[in-house]
């Protein structure tokens, strides 16, 4: 919950920081002395309206130019220690020009400046382009100006650069910024100038909810629906769940905001636990994507690719337009297999197929990130037939470069956009419109903004349609809402192709024809039947070990305690969804209750008996509530 620097022993209180001056031959410099060296004169000419952080002087204009600047004398640093100011950005609040919002986005806004001083929890639910973001900029405006502060969480590093400067731009003020990509130093000052109370917005990823505020006015949770909010190891919590009890404890407002909510949010929206505010229509008057379904069956497919999808593609490129391809797997192929014996190269700590990756020539576990050398001949047989099985976004990638020949493309995934600023690089060049094709992972499809953008097509959405986890259908509708969302966000139609072998899935018909809205609300009532999330409380147990005996043994000594002494509902053991991994046997104990109360009083009781078992020490084991995810 504490930055990296003040458990190491740091001091909370400000320390000293480097500061970047002029010198007095600086101030005197004329414009020619420099007029070869932009970045130089740039960084001059700042300074002269103040000084500046060193940090912030190299990253706004460069290392290389701050120390010429330093070796010519023209600039020197000095130490200090800084002094917070509260509130100090209402010197220079300024509300740049703004749009005028419509009907759907006033009402929204009136209804959450009448809950400024009372803890409230609003569920936004704004189709995709719907203007979700200006909403927020509006209803914050009146708290900047009274001197309270806002804390935001996003669920992506990608999505936390555009963000803070459309709040920079609209305020004219500092917006401090938290995620994992910053150093100990900033993250920890930001910490610090949000305690005392000078930083009047805070944007951060999930770990930015324990940011102490001096003055909080509001809690803003954007894309509420996003895995990413949940820590699943460690520390296990969910950002959401926090910021809700962070909210109640400072009485204050908590505004969640998706167009997808999770169907946990929207039951409590619909029950009339939170207020419901709802945005139909997309802002500016673009118009919703159009959803269609590609018949894959007796079609020759090229790199994963349908021959008809192809066509639509060929359509919007040649038309001057961007194309998004989402596939869902990383690397080369998701399995090297001998076509003469057909055994496939397995990872032994975790018994799942090594993904190829052929950039590296090598191959990757992405369970474990254990990686090997690709292998000439197959260990079972000895033939050197080795064949690749599926697609990643490494084939496809190389694919459309031999179907597209000449049109530019981009790879983003975790593996190419590795590096500080390097999404944030590729994504500024995408709208730029330096590439046409943009060939991607689940980090296309949170919230950017691509306003070239015409056509999305999204390859092999059959593996979702069949999981054995009961919240596959909502992740999978999830992703293809906001998928979809990434087409047509600007005077452009967008359309979005779902490419299958099971066109007459119901799941896939309902998405297509009367979209997310329709779904959730169907999806809850299939879960109320069914006795699932939302309508009972769950939690899970896991153990593991590499002996897969102490792992089940251990959750079958855990159940009996649970059943000797409370009433509760227990499923298990039974392997989790990957039942191996890094070398361990996993299982899991699922224990349930129509009431909260009842299941959490019975876990608060049970625990000291379940660190008291003797297996409890031999194997690895944890308690996740309300758990997300059962892999």
């Amino acid at each position: 919950m504490l930055p990296v620097l003040l458990r190491k022993g740091e001091s909370s209180t400000p320390t000293h920081e480097e500061i970047l001056l002029l010198t007095t031959d600086g101030k005197e410099t004329c414009e020619n002395t420099l007029s070869r060296a932009p970045k130089q004169k740039a960084c001059v000419e700042a300074l002269l309206n103040g000084e500046l952080l060193l940090t912030q002087a190299k990253k706004q204009f460069g290392s290389a130019a701050v120390k010429a600047l330093i070796e010519k004398a023209l600039a020197h640093v000095v130490e200090q220690v800084p002094v917070f100011e509260e509130a100090r950005w209402v010197s220079t609040f300024n509300i740049a020009e703004k749009p005028v919002p419509d009907t759907e986005q006033s009402v929204a806004i009136a209804a959450l400046n009448r809950q400024h001083s009372q803890f409230v929890v609003s569920l936004l639910e704004g189709v995709t382009g719907s203007g979700k973001t200006e909403v927020y900029l509006q209803a914050i405006e009146p708290l900047l100006e009274q001197g309270k502060q806002i804390l935001i969480l996003v669920p992506e590093i990608g999505l936390t650069p555009q963000t803070v400067a459309r709040f920079e731009r609209r305020f004219n003020i500092d917006v401090g910024v938290l995620h994992s990509q910053l150093s100990d130093k900033a993250r920890l000052q930001v910490w610090q100038r949000a305690q005392a109370g000078e930083l009047g917005i805070v944007i951060g990823t999930r770990s930015a909810i324990f940011t102490p505020l001096k003055n909080p006015g509001m809690l803003i949770v954007d894309e509420e629906h996003d895995e990413s909010f949940k820590q699943q190891d460690g520390l296990r919590y969910h950002a959401r769940d926090l910021a809700t009890m962070r909210a109640k404890l400072h009485n204050i407002p908590l505004l969640l905001g998706s167009a997808t909510p999770a169907l946990e949010t929207l039951n409590n929206a619909l029950s009339g636990r939170f207020s419901h505010l709802q945005l139909t229509k997309r802002a500016g008057g673009a118009q919703s994507t159009y959803q269609h379904v590609l018949d894959a069956r007796d079609q020759p497919i090229h790199y994963g690719i349908a021959q008809g999808m192809l066509t639509i593609m060929r359509q919007h490129i040649n038309a001057g337009n961007q194309v998004l391809v989402f596939v869902n797997r990383r690397g080369y192929a998701p399995a090297l297999l001998c076509h003469h014996c057909g055994e496939t190269v397995m990872c032994k700590r975790c018994d799942k197929p090594y993904t190829v990756h052929k950039s590296l020539n090598r191959l990757q576990c992405h369970h474990c990130s254990g990686t090997r050398a690709m292998p000439s001949h197959c260990e079972a047989c000895h033939s050197n037939e080795l064949v690749t099985a599926g697609t990643g976004t490494e084939q496809v990638e190389q694919g459309l470069s031999s179907l597209f020949p000449g049109v530019k493309q981009v790879r983003i995934d975790s593996d190419s956009v590795r590096g500080k600023d390097k999404l944030h690089q590729t994504l500024d060049a995408i709208n730029r419109q330096e590439y046409q094709l943009l060939v991607g992972t689940q980090i296309l499809s949170k919230g950017h903004h691509f306003p070239h953008v015409t056509l999305v097509v999204v390859l092999d959405v059959d593996g979702a349609l069949f999981s054995a986890d009961f919240r596959a259908p909502e992740k999978l509708a999830q992703l293809v809402t906001q998928l979809a969302g990434r087409a047509g966000r600007a005077t452009k139609p967008g359309e979005m192709w779902l490419q299958t072998h099971n066109p007459h899935h119901p799941l896939l018909q309902d998405l297509v024809n009367n979209g997310y809205r329709h779904f959730a609300r169907h999806a809850l009532i299939e879960r109320k039947a069914a006795g699932l999330p939302p309508f009972i409380s769950q939690f899970v147990i896991r153990a593991e070990s590499t002996d897969s005996r102490l792992a089940f043994g251990f959750l079958k000594a855990t159940k009996d305690v649970f059943e000797q002494q409370h009433a509760i509902d227990i499923h298990g053991p039974f392997p989790c969804l990957i039942e191996k991994r890094q070398g361990r046997f996993r299982f899991m104990l699922v224990c349930s209750h129509e009431k909260r109360g009842p299941l959490h009083n019975a876990l608060r009781l049970t625990l000291p008996f379940l660190q008291a078992l003797p297996q409890a020490l031999k194997v690895r084991w944890a308690v996740d509530i309300d758990p997300t995810d059962f892999s």
